[in-house]
């Protein structure tokens, strides 16, 4: 089921693509049909610089389970990064 709902996200970062590295601006997140993940629906999140033109984009399709793992994955490890440093970044 595709939900239409889209969230846009400022952020701070970098990405690979064809001509090599870029820094990264904005991350999209939507649920919608894959263009080439193997699955009925995916959470989409594409990773880009929109100063840069379209070429400064890269884009992940995740099945859904897989998506809620990533999810998880992040919050685990920049909370052990928080007490390890005892830098907060929320």
């Amino acid at each position: 089921m595709c939900t239409y709902e889209t969230e846009h996200v400022p952020i701070s970062g970098s990405g690979k693509g064809p001509a090599g590295w870029f820094s990264l601006s904005a991350a999209t997140v939507y649920f919608d049909h894959p263009v080439h993940a193997a699955a009925e629906h995916t959470l989409n999140v594409d990773f880009l610089n929109p100063d840069l033109g379209p070429s400064a984009r890269v884009a992940v399709e995740l099945d859904p389970a897989s998506a809620l793992a990533l999810a998880r994955a992040i919050i685990a490890a920049v909370e052990t990064a928080e007490a390890f440093t005892g830098t907060v970044v929320r």
